[in-house]
């Protein structure tokens, strides 16, 4: 019963592959998957207490995974709930669609529970290639999405390539691939600079998937060429299983190492790269693909002080992100036409058109910039203090400034859904369906309730760990 919901969520994925072979008419995969990934989220609820080490002692479920897990089924369910269909596919891919969104999730919850290398290797590559096999079929002339999906696929390839010869690297220094075993005596290995090498190496697949600097190369073309439902799944739910999995190797290199030094570089680099590079982006995927460089950076601000208040306020601020973003790909895709890239300049005039949308982005990029009460200020608040108590003082002040720095190009967006435009108020007004009415009010209700109790969710995250 411990592993019932992956069993769950394999069966889900064998049900869309049923679908793949009938002929269905257009909607009913979405029913389908409107079902089962509420499923998925029961049943991640249900199995929250369970706990033991299965298959060798290679698959632990724990506290520590359940809370992921629960994270990656409450994504998958709101990324198949967005809209009213698939905007963005033929109808003939509709169930093509979900089967691979549903293996990729399936390797995502087996990627929070590996305890050995080879395993958690495994586990990664199957949530990789299934959303490397999504970009490509979105629908159009086939150029932006098929030059994303090359990018992609050889970046995260590249990537995926030098984990694994760094893996070995690992092996060959402990002569273990077991996760428990290595985070008490790797430590000591850390001293020579072959053992720092091997784990820069072994990261690089965790820091592509977090698209941490310089890792971050694909990540805007990815965001603006693939559709809008596939950017939003690629702009979530791969960065909750690098979490998990960083937080679980981070004890592999122990405190005050070179290794940790590196990873306060990248963090400041990233804060401060993706936050200058979204000030001129004129798509709004662009400006959330440089965006998730920058929150990518705080992220490792909690993770790299390796303690369990900073390893919490990385799991609040991921999931955090998880709502605050989604909320924004949730208005990208109902006031997108025919599948097209929203621009700010689309965003003209949207509280005219629909004042739940306008508001919905509005608390989404207030959360993004770290204004309170949102979940995105607290996130923030968490992971500097952490920085503050590990002695990182000018890690601290630069993730402070890149605060500053990201408020302009947030409320960029704002400004221009709340803006009178003659133009845009003549527009034709943006219809919601009951679900996405619900979905808009949860949203706004759940970045504000996070980020006004976050007392409770730290505690959780901190007993889960």
């Amino acid at each position: 019963m411990a592993f019932a919901h992956e069993i769950y969520v394999a069966l889900a994925a064998v049900v869309f592959f049923i679908l793949t072979l009938a002929e269905t008419g257009r909607g009913t995969p979405r029913r389908f998957a409107l079902l089962l990934s509420a499923g998925a989220v029961l049943s991640a609820l249900w199995a929250f207490g369970a706990h033991g080490d299965l298959f060798g002692a290679t698959y632990r479920v724990d506290a520590f995974s359940q809370t992921f897990k629960v994270l990656i089924s409450l994504g998958f369910f709101i990324v198949v709930a967005l809209g009213d269909g698939l905007k963005s596919y033929e109808t003939e891919h509709e169930a093509e669609y979900y089967l691979f969104l549903s293996i990729s999730v399936l390797g995502l919850t087996l990627l929070t529970s590996a305890m050995n290398l080879l395993t958690l290797y495994i586990a990664l590559e199957v949530a990789s290639y299934a959303l490397y096999i999504l970009v490509p079929l979105r629908r159009g002339d086939g150029s932006p999405q098929v030059e994303a999906a090359i990018k992609y696929i050889l970046f995260g390839a590249a990537a995926s390539g030098v984990s694994l010869f760094g893996i070995s690297y690992v092996f060959g220094l402990a002569h273990t691939t077991d996760i428990a075993t290595l985070v008490k005596t790797y430590p000591a290995i850390m001293a020579e600079p072959m053992g720092l090498v091997a784990l820069s190496m072994m990261f690089a697949s965790f820091f592509f998937k977090l698209a941490i600097f310089p890792f971050h190369v694909w990540t805007p073309d990815v965001y603006e060429g693939a559709a809008n439902e596939t950017s939003a799944i690629i702009a979530t739910l791969p960065k909750i299983g690098a979490v998990a999995v960083l937080i679980r190797l981070t004890g592999m290199a122990g405190m005050g190492s070179d290794f940790t030094t590196l990873l306060v570089v990248l963090a400041a680099l990233s804060m401060t790269f993706g936050n200058f590079a979204a000030l001129v982006q004129t798509d709004v995927k662009r400006l959330l693909a440089f965006s998730s460089i920058s929150h990518a950076g705080y992220m490792m601000t909690g993770i790299l002080t390796n303690t369990i208040t900073g390893s919490a306020s990385a799991i609040y601020y991921v999931g955090g992100y998880l709502l605050m973003n989604l909320a924004i790909f949730f208005v990208i895709y109902n006031i997108s036409t025919d599948s097209e890239n929203v621009t700010v300049d689309d965003l003209k005039g949207l509280h005219s058109r629909s004042p739940l949308l306008a508001f919905t982005l509005a608390v989404g990029a207030f959360g993004l910039a770290g204004i309170p009460p949102t979940a995105g200020f607290a996130g923030k608040l968490f992971v500097l203090t952490s920085a503050f108590k590990s002695q990182h003082m000018w890690l601290v002040i630069i993730g402070a400034a890149n605060t500053a720095i990201s408020i302009y190009y947030y409320l960029k967006m704002v400004r221009a859904a709340y803006a009178p435009d003659d133009a845009a108020e003549s527009a034709p007004k943006v219809d919601l369906s009951m679900l996405g009415k619900a979905l808009g009010v949860a949203f706004i209700l759940a970045i504000l309730l996070v980020g006004s109790l976050p007392g409770y969710f730290m505690d959780l995250f901190k007993h889960a760990l």
